[in-house]
């Protein structure tokens, strides 16, 4: 059972990176790290913004693995 606020615990699993190909758990691990100190700092007591450091966080990690693998992803598409 998480001890954190639920509009903090429920981004835990979205900065998950161990299933990404290692190429992109470079990219995502360090937006993972920072979430988790977000999320450990909120424990002193959660407000408002910390759930807003985390959603920017999230936006701005998909943002980047996307932009990783853009150019094989479009390269692929192009292929067909």
């Amino acid at each position: 059972m998480s001890d954190f606020h639920p509009s903090i615990a429920h981004f835990r699993p979205l900065f998950r990176y161990k299933q990404l190909p290692p190429d992109l758990q470079k990219i995502s691990k360090p937006f993972a790290d920072l979430a988790n100190d977000i999320m450990e700092r909120s424990r002193a007591g959660s407000n408002p913004e910390h759930a807003a450091a985390l959603r920017k966080l999230l936006e701005a990690k998909d943002c980047a693995v996307r932009a990783e693998g853009y150019a094989k992803w479009t390269s692929d598409v192009d292929g067909e």
